[in-house]
Order: C-alpha cells, then sequence, then structure tokens
C-alpha cells in the first residue's frame, strides 16, 4: 500500500524549497512571488509572522512514500489583522455567546491580498482534497474555532464550495493591457472627461518638479530599501498605528527576489520622497506598498496607478493589480474584479447563520461590482464594437 502522511511543520525552512515552488507553479513553470518559498521564508525569518505577532507558522503537508506531494501555508492566528478578509464581526458574535473565536486557522498569504495558489498540489484535485481533510483534522485536533482559506482562484473556490465550505466574495479593481503600445493607446479608449482628468492629474503630480525612477533586479540597493521604509512608516502609522512588515524584511526579500520586485520612487530636489512596492510574475504586476514623506496633489496617484500602468505596458504584462479595496481606482482604468474566501466554521450554529448572511453578502457584491461596472471610464463606442 502507498504510504501517505500528512505534518504540520512550524518552520517553512524545514520544507524544501524545491519541492515548494514546483507544487506551487502554474502550468509554464512560473511561480506567484507570494507562494515562493523564499517569500514565506523572509517574513519568517525577519520575525515579520511568528513569535508574538499573531501570524504562528503550522504549514501543512501530505507526503507521499516521504516525498512532499502537497503542501500550503497554514498560520494559527489569535486576530484578524493583516488579512483583507474582514471576520470582526464573527469574531464579535462569538465572544458576545460566550465563547472564543481565537484562535483559529488561516491558509493564506500573510498581508498579502492577492489571488493565488494556496493549495499547492501541482493541480492534483485528490491532493488538494487531502490537504483540506489535513487542514480540518487539525483544526479539530487544536480546538480551534474555524478554517479560512483567503484570496484561493475561483476555480478553488468552486470546487471546495461545491464539498461544503463556505464561499465568500469581494471585489478589487485591475487594469487590464488589452494590447496597448503605450500609455496614449490606453488613453485613446478612455472617455473625453476622463481622458483630461488624467491627463490633469498627471500634470499635477510633476509640478513640484519631481522625477520618476523605476528600479528593479539588481539596481535594488539598501539606500532605496532605507529611503522606501521611511515612506512605509510615515503612511503606515499615520494610517493603521501599526505597520506590519518590519526593516529587515524588505532587504530579505531584496535579496532573494530582485528581479520580481519594481520600487517606483519618486524624486525632488536630489532625494527621495515617495514610492511604491510593487511585485511581478510573468503575466501580472501587483501593487503592494506606498509611503511618502512630502504629499503633493496626485502623486500617490501619479506612483500608485500610473506608471504600474506605464511599466506593464512597456513589459508587457497582461494586468496591473493594486491591492485591496479603493473605487476611486475604477475612474483611473481599474475594473471591478472578483475575489474570493472559503470558510470551515466548527460550530453548526455559527456555521449555518454565517451560510445565510454569506449568501446575502455575495448577491450585495454581485450587483456593486455591477453597478460599478456601468461607470467604467471607458468610451461606449468601444464598448459597442467589442460587443
Amino acid at each position: 500500500m502507498t504510504r501517505v502522511e500528512a505534518k504540520l511543520c512550524k518552520r517553512i525552512r524545514d520544507l524544501p524549497e524545491r519541492d515548494w515552488d514546483r507544487l506551487a507553479a502554474f502550468p509554464d513553470g512560473t511561480v506567484q512571488p507570494f507562494v515562493r518559498h523564499a517569500f514565506l521564508k523572509a517574513l519568517e525569518d525577519s520575525g515579520c509572522v511568528g513569535g508574538r505577532t499573531g501570524w504562528n507558522p503550522v504549514h501543512v503537508s501530505i507526503e507521499v512514500e516521504g516525498e512532499l506531494a502537497a503542501v500550503a501555508p497554514l498560520y494559527i492566528k489569535a486576530h484578524s489583522y493583516g488579512e483583507y478578509v474582514f471576520d470582526h464581526s464573527w469574531a464579535d458574535a462569538y465572544q458576545r455567546s460566550g465563547r472564543r473565536y481565537y484562535p483559529k486557522l488561516l491558509c493564506a498569504v500573510p498581508f498579502t491580498p492577492v489571488t493565488g495558489p494556496r493549495l499547492l498540489c501541482g493541480g492534483d484535485e485528490g491532493l488538494e482534497a487531502a490537504l483540506i481533510s489535513a487542514t480540518e483534522s487539525a483544526a479539530q485536533q487544536l480546538g480551534v474555532s474555524s478554517v479560512h482559506i483567503n484570496f484561493p482562484s475561483e476555480d478553488v473556490w468552486s470546487r471546495l464550495g461545491a464539498r461544503g465550505l463556505l464561499q465568500r466574495q469581494d471585489q478589487q479593481f485591475h487594469f487590464e493591457n488589452k494590447g496597448y503600445q503605450c500609455f496614449a493607446d490606453f488613453l485613446g479608449e478612455l472617455q473625453s472627461i476622463k481622458r483630461k482628468n488624467l491627463r490633469r492629474e498627471r500634470a499635477q503630480a510633476f509640478q513640484a518638479g519631481i522625477t520618476i525612477e523605476w528600479v528593479t533586479g539588481s539596481d535594488i540597493r539598501e539606500v532605496h530599501w532605507d529611503a522606501f521604509y521611511d515612506f512605509y512608516m510615515d503612511t503606515g502609522s499615520r494610517k493603521w498605528g501599526a505597520p506590519y512588515l518590519n526593516r529587515e524584511f524588505f532587504s530579505r526579500v531584496g535579496g532573494v527576489m530582485a528581479d520580481q520586485i519594481l520600487l517606483i520612487l519618486a524624486k525632488r530636489d536630489g532625494r527621495y520622497i515617495a514610492g511604491a512596492l510593487n511585485f511581478m510574475d510573468a503575466t501580472t504586476l501587483y501593487g503592494r506598498n506606498w509611503g511618502a514623506i512630502e504629499h503633493h496633489p496626485f502623486l500617490h496617484f501619479e506612483v500608485c496607478y500610473y506608471q504600474a500602468i506605464d511599466f506593464a505596458i512597456a513589459k508587457g504584462l497582461k494586468r496591473v493589480e493594486a491591492g485591496a479595496q479603493g473605487a476611486h481606482k475604477l475612474a483611473r482604468g481599474y475594473l471591478p474584479s472578483a475575489t474570493y474566501s472559503l470558510h470551515w466554521i466548527a460550530d453548526p450554529d455559527f456555521r449555518d447563520a454565517i451560510a445565510r448572511y454569506l449568501a446575502q453578502e455575495r448577491d450585495a457584491v454581485t450587483d456593486e461590482m455591477t453597478g460599478l461596472q456601468e461607470h467604467a471610464p471607458f468610451r461606449r463606442d468601444l464598448e459597442r464594437e467589442q460587443e
């Protein structure tokens, strides 16, 4: 008989990087940056997860005849921060009933609201099911309230929903590159008033003598990370109070993944004043973090959205994913795109209540996305031609 064994691992360094990345790879052999072993290891080694962060790794794996055959990034969570799928109201309901919602189990990439592979099994649905069974067994053994899978692909969401996991839906805003040769091609597809607004915003962003640099690959130096970290801390401290990533993480991830990193930096009077951190793979630019120590009209839009479009067009990338939330992105050419999560709730009464809530929420999200599409900035005559 074939020997199959499920395990939990508290450190990703104890799982072989080559096997992890092989299982995470797309059919063309490329790996999304956030599920790479190196990215998750940088989070652990820098102390951004583990310790007292409330993110304790317990990565689940399946071994077949002693060889790693499937694996998933899994964490015991002591809170719901850094997830971008908001379940605080569920935790409050648990507490009001005299029960504990935390700890819970989360299958996700910490601090990263990006759709991608979660159950890494090389596309083998049998191994995918084995990972889910192992995770649910771990949840029962650990006595946690629930298991959550954040930002899986739509096909996994549908497949595991049919298996009985609760399905949740939300939306983000993404730019789709329709084969544009330059930014002007993109502008040409916008309604006249939207096109004028974008040109005005871009012009105003540069009025203070600001210049923009794209820094990627071996050109990234510690001086760039020093500048970006200042931006990140300034903006993060004002918005959230406790930024999730530390300075060491940026050096570590830059040291092992520089070719998948793009820093878009704004400079004025010889010093960097703002910047955005992006990751990329063969098809997509992922906008992740932004910060600034000087504030100029429309500079945020320029650095985070327009420069990202410029870069994607120049490199032939298919899309830009500009992060969570932000309906203001719609007017700038980023259209609504569905995101997904899956949930296993141990308590049957809470499970039923949450299932009813999610059914209503999915309908509301679908209606909102439809309404937003109707306000897209693109020319109506182009839509008729495409029809």
